[in-house]
């Protein structure tokens, strides 16, 4: 399911994300989820190894795409990315990745996702698909002209490399500050299609509490003034007021690089899967007994 423009309906498809401990401990959570789906694996720098591998293992055992981030400062070695990529790709088939540069307390010798994509090994190891991050806000300490420059060089990586490329972007509340971004990438010259972040349906107050972790500032003081519109009482955030903008841009701008959403699930997977089958962005897949259920190791 990557880089789908409209369904019929007008509908963008989506992809979400789950933490390595919600994969393997909660299984019964992937039955609410197409077949073929992209889930990303989280890595918060809080699960070891063997989960993620296993969590990757499970999703791609239960027909879904699995698509483990793969953060720079947290290899203590790039010897430990390389077993990484391995074990992923050996042990789990994963055949995508998220390349980012991540946190840590103390980083090792990579320090960026152009330390990871330049090392080749991804194309090596059988990578096929790989994306990168995007922030229409701007990033935390880093300027538009770094910014810049790092898509320019990610582009001359894609020249030459056989995976293709995509941007997914950090989540956001106002859909004319993404509006104005991607304009400002197609001036840039980006020719990667663009899977925009979007917070799924969430109580105000957990809304709050991820925008600020994250440093979507914009966003927030957005949500806050404008919380009346786009926050109901009763149900809390309504994503279609991101959503739809974006849906409607794109059929009015078809050349436009807007290709899918990427859906954070602060709500909980039910919530965001439920909105998701609602909407059209997922078809409907009923819970089956078919699930496979793997132990962690």
């Amino acid at each position: 399911m990557s880089d789908q423009r409209p369904s019929a309906t007008g509908r963008l498809a989506a992809s979400t994300e789950m933490s390595p401990r919600q994969v393997v401990e909660k299984t019964e959570l992937l039955a609410h989820i197409p077949a073929g789906t992209q889930v990303y694996v989280t890595d918060l720098g809080n699960a070891p190894e063997e989960m993620i591998v296993a969590a990757a293992r499970m999703l791609t055992e239960n027909n879904l795409i699995a698509v483990p981030h793969m953060a720079a400062r947290r290899y203590p070695s790039f010897e430990a990315f390389e077993t990484r990529i391995k074990r992923l790709t050996q042990e789990a088939g994963v055949t995508e990745v998220l390349a980012i540069a991540g946190e840590a307390e103390t980083p090792g010798p990579l320090t960026s996702s152009l330390d990871l994509l330049e090392s080749d090994l991804f194309g090596r190891l059988g990578i096929r698909k790989i994306a990168v991050a995007g922030h229409p806000e701007g990033a935390p300490d880093i300027s538009p002209e770094v910014i810049r420059s790092f898509l320019s060089r990610k582009h001359e990586i894609a020249a030459n490399s056989d995976a293709e490329f995509r941007i997914v972007t950090q989540f956001g509340f106002d859909p004319h500050r993404v509006s104005l971004w991607l304009d400002e990438l197609r001036a840039w010259g980006n020719r990667f299609p663009v899977h925009v972040g979007v917070a799924g349906p969430a109580k105000m107050t957990t809304l709050l509490k991820y925008a600020a972790f994250a440093g979507v500032e914009n966003s927030l003081n957005f949500l806050k003034k404008r919380g009346g519109a786009v926050v109901s009482l009763l149900s809390g955030y309504d994503p279609e007021t991101m959503v739809g903008p974006l849906e409607k841009r794109l059929t009015s701008q078809p050349e436009c690089q807007l290709a899918q959403i990427h859906v954070y699930p602060f709500g909980g997977i039910e919530k965001t899967a439920n909105w998701l089958h609602d909407r059209k962005s997922w078809s409907f897949r009923t819970p089956s007994s078919s699930l496979t259920v793997t132990e962690s190791a």
